[in-house]
């Protein structure tokens, strides 16, 4: 059984979430045109263990949104899930969710253990000049209310060929993602100014961090002109500047959460003070 509430956080916004399971708290933070309902197969699995507390972030489902948009206050969404878990809980972050909770976790938001999975941080050579012109575009496209043509240059962004495009145009989900695509330049803003892994920031983080990638993350068509081993260079970055990090590759895990794969590495990790294993 679930139960739903919704936290203020600081500058007002109303935050939705749904609660379920028992155990120790776990918050779950979605990624990218996502308003937490990639993670609940996820919840339901980890409910076993854990209080999951699984979160609409600011601008999705049934939270609020107050303008102009910021990192710092998405930070302060998370931190009102935390006190509302009862605080200093466990963290888990998708994709750009990841890199929300890694910044939250270096502003100081109180956390026991963190877990993120397939942060989308592009360690080429040219990945700021790419990121700010896609930041550049989304929002000229927002503006014009070109939301379908938005989402799709995200896509082409992300590492789908026209294909993928074409059908996800045609995809019953289509009008969903649609509906979130405002938040495109959210998830932008919290890869930082130059989608690279901020080094001198993360190495404040000291929370016990277990950085995860999927082995078949890039199998799926709608990732397969990304740079080969594109997630795992992102995650190898992330654990070179956190202290506290450990690494972890998923065995056959795709980069949209699979729940029976993500369970076990992310449970035993939030439950076990020893270290982490270097492969699962």
């Amino acid at each position: 059984m679930s139960t739903f509430g919704t936290v203020r956080s600081l500058d007002g916004t109303r935050i939705a979430y749904e609660r379920f399971g028992s155990g120790p708290a776990v918050v779950l933070v979605c990624g990218a045109m996502d308003d937490g309902t990639e993670n609940a197969p996820l919840g339901l699995e980890l409910a076993s263990r854990f209080t999951v507390y699984n979160y609409a972030r600011r601008g999705r489902g049934d939270s609020g949104d107050v303008a102009p948009y910021a990192v710092r206050r998405e930070i302060e969404d998370l931190a009102a899930v935390i006190d509302e878990a009862g605080g200093s809980t466990h963290v888990f972050g998708a994709c750009s969710g990841g890199a929300l909770a890694l910044e939250a976790a270096a502003a100081g938001v109180a956390m026991n253990r963190l877990v993120v999975y397939d942060l989308p941080y592009d360690m080429g050579a040219d990945a700021e000049v790419q990121h700010r012109r896609y930041i550049q575009r989304v929002r000229a496209l927002l503006d014009e209310g070109r939301r379908g043509e938005a989402f799709e240059l995200s896509m082409r962004t992300w590492g789908s060929p026209e294909e993928s495009v074409r059908r996800a145009r045609k995809h019953a989900k289509w009008s969903h993602l649609i509906s979130l695509a405002h938040t495109l330049p959210y998830d932008a803003a919290c890869m930082g100014t130059t989608n690279q892994p901020p080094a001198e920031r993360f190495s404040r983080i000291g929370v016990p961090t277990l950085v995860l990638n999927g082995s078949a993350s890039q199998d799926h068509p709608t990732m397969s002109e990304l740079r080969p081993n594109f997630f795992g260079e992102a995650a190898d970055a992330v654990v070179a500047c956190v202290p506290s990090a450990q690494r972890g590759v998923v065995a056959e895990g795709p980069h949209v959460i699979d729940a029976e794969k993500l369970k076990g590495p992310i449970g035993d990790f939030l439950l076990d003070e020893s270290p982490a294993r270097t492969t699962m």
